[in-house]
């Protein structure tokens, strides 16, 4: 708004502002000699203000002949409830979009990576399992060739070196042991079942986070938390009685995954508090120890014997192939476990749940359409409420 605020009689009208006229009648000038007339005085002016006003500019002062620089005061305001810019000289901060949308579209691609690698790895996962179904090996070489990538990345300076002590170790142990135990059980799984299946049963790990941290640490949790894992059980069970190729090992092998899983995440959280380290380096150095762990473990259930074997019937009936599904499963194993933890850095908990629950949809109809799995109608509907479900439960808990 722009208005000239002069000594006018009458009313100006603008951003509710009104000169209004004195009631008081005027003073009469009288004399012996003439007649009665009214003295010429401004008129007293009262200024009401219903709306804030905020003053941008006032100018005119100099610019005025000296007879007039005091009779005319203009004055530049725009109501508070009005988006109007000020008019000044005055340079206001301003947030720099580019920097938020860079921040967005580093956390756009670290969503796609996590969601492409975690797709490819699964397909190449299945195929070195289906031809060569040794779980425990496959497991030890995806902890492997991470350990490896990020020794050698360490040792060239193209990552930097975390530096950790023996308290950092010891806090790391327990993540390590369930870390592991959920890796191999899923891998097991995967083994036995179709891809689908295990990441539909993999999606009530929610219902576990829930009835392990309420009856073995005592929290309590919302009525809507609990009210959210009907679904997912509901959706899980459905889903588990209308496969068509159901065995039960794969199904205890995602069931067991879904509880390490859950206690590795309790341990990171009460183990990890204060031990500032990189996203990145947290799963290479979780990685290691994990492979420490589970290579003895491996040797005993499989063992050298059974893998050469394995490996020379394999490599008979499908040739080269075989060595590159294995380096594949094993490199795009670490690549979207390093970026999903990467991805923790940037984004909040329940950003990462909902990414979670999106990856899982994307490796289940991936890998339905690639492996061709036959499902049924109710199987697909079991899968869509579990997963559901799961997406009411990340809403629920934040």
């Amino acid at each position: 708004m722009i208005c000239s605020v002069k000594q006018y009689t009458g009313v100006t009208n603008g951003s509710d502002i009104f000169l209004r006229r004195s009631t008081r009648p005027p003073p009469v000038q009288r004399s012996l000699f003439l007649p009665s007339l009214p003295a010429h005085q401004p008129h007293r002016s009262g200024i009401s203000l219903q709306k804030a006003l905020h003053v941008s500019v006032i100018g005119g002062l100099g610019a005025l002949p000296k007879p007039t620089r005091m009779s005319v005061i203009k004055c530049q305001a725009f109501e508070a409830d009005r988006s109007q810019p000020i008019e000044s000289n005055v340079e206001l901060p301003k947030i720099d979009a580019k920097v938020e949308a860079a921040k967005k579209l580093k956390i756009g691609v670290y969503f796609a990576m996590w969601w492409a690698l975690n797709v490819v790895f699964n397909i190449y996962n299945k195929k070195v399992l289906n031809a060569y179904p040794f779980p425990w090996l496959t497991s030890t070489l995806s902890l492997a060739c991470g350990s490896l990538i990020m020794l050698v990345s360490w040792a060239t300076r193209i990552a930097e070196a975390p530096k950790v002590d023996m308290e950092f170790w010891k806090a790391l142990f327990p993540v390590a042991v369930a870390h592991t135990i959920g890796h191999v059980a899923a891998t097991v799984s995967m083994s036995k079942v179709a891809v689908s299946f295990t990441h539909i049963i993999k999606s009530g790990e929610p219902a576990f986070s829930v009835l392990v941290s309420r009856f073995l640490l005592g929290e309590s949790f919302p009525t809507s938390v609990y009210l959210s894992l009907l679904p997912i059980i509901g959706g899980c069970g459905l889903a588990a009685l209308t496969e068509l190729n159901f065995n039960m090992i794969g199904f205890m092998g995602a069931m067991i995954s879904n509880l390490a899983f859950v206690f590795r995440n309790i341990f990171s959280k009460k183990g990890m508090k204060g031990k500032s380290v990189s996203g990145m380096n947290y799963y290479a150095l979780l990685s290691i120890m994990s492979l420490i762990i589970l290579t003895p473990f491996a040797i005993a259930v499989e063992g050298p014997q059974m893998w050469k074997a394995g490996f020379d019937s394999a490599f008979a009936q499908i040739g080269p192939n075989l060595i590159w599904w294995m380096a594949a499963q094993s490199v795009f194993y670490h690549l979207y476990n390093q970026v999903s933890y990467m991805s923790l850095d940037e984004i909040s908990p329940l950003t990462f749940s909902i990414g979670n629950t999106m990856k899982r949809i994307s490796v289940i109809v991936s890998s339905i359409i690639i492996f061709r799995t036959p499902v049924q109608p109710v199987n697909a509907l079991g899968a869509a409420i579990a997963i559901f479900g799961t997406f009411l439960y990340s809403q629920a808990k934040q």
